[in-house]
């Protein structure tokens, strides 16, 4: 029999033991719920007392003794019934009360959280991402500084990152550094004309993040992910800035 419900109903180990080895035995002595369950005296008494106080184990006395019995099973649906309700109305008080209250707590500034990424598992997952985050907006688009050097390694390990872009109906604005660059439905292309090497380097912003991939050694990709709406905006005024002066 798995532990595991009863320890959602707040009960341990120990304490099923006994109420199980009381179900067998009936009502019974301190001594004889020891001896059958194989927890001594001083310790099964203390967790008698704990089921007692949760509703599942009821004493009698007899003589000079107290004889222990335990409820009825039906008495632990009724626990996780009520465990329910509580945690029902606890979920109902953290949405309408508890969080507003501690979210006017927080200092009146907006936190940056910065993920960092490498290789190729790690260009995918921020490839990924762009797809989710934009494709739950109500405008559906996402712009890109992408340079020349990236383009062979940058949908390496997302080959048909376009085919499903196109699909999630996604738009993007991409200002290129340097010539190339392909061709796709739901997108717009202007170019910057550079003059000598430019790095490897990949801007992608959809707020509220920005990606910046970038080209390591050896070709090794890594990324970072910087999600902060004030971050997004301003790098989103650079980019539109530039787009209408191309």
């Amino acid at each position: 029999m798995s532990q595991d419900a009863f320890e959602q109903l707040g009960l341990t180990s120990r304490e099923t033991q006994l109420y199980q080895t009381l179900l067998k035995l009936g009502p019974s002595s301190i001594r004889d719920i020891a001896e059958h369950s194989g927890v001594n005296r001083g310790s099964a008494y203390e967790s008698l007392k704990q089921l007692q106080s949760k509703g599942v184990v009821s004493y009698f006395p007899k003589g000079k003794r107290r004889f222990f019995s335990a409820e009825s099973p039906d008495i632990l649906l009724d626990l996780a019934e009520e465990k329910r309700q509580r945690l029902d109305k606890t979920i109902e008080s953290l949405k309408n009360t508890i969080i507003p209250n501690l979210h006017q707590q927080q200092p009146d500034y907006h936190q940056t959280n910065v993920r960092y990424y490498e290789g190729d598992d790690g260009i995918e997952w921020v490839l990924r991402d762009i797809l989710n985050v934009v494709s739950d907006q109500d405008h559906k688009e996402y712009c890109v500084f992408s340079s020349k050097p990236i383009r062979p390694y940058l949908y390496r390990p997302f080959p048909n990152y376009t085919k499903q872009r196109i699909k999630l109906g996604i738009n993007v604005k991409v200002i290129a550094l340097g010539d190339g660059g392909e061709d796709a439905e739901l997108s717009e292309r202007k170019w910057i004309k550079t003059e000598g090497a430019v790095d490897a380097s990949y801007i992608a912003i959809y707020p509220p993040k920005c990606a910046i991939i970038s080209l390591a050694s050896n070709n090794f990709p890594s990324a970072v992910v910087l999600e902060s709406q004030d971050i997004a905006k301003a790098q989103q005024i650079i980019f539109d800035t530039l787009w209408k002066m191309l």
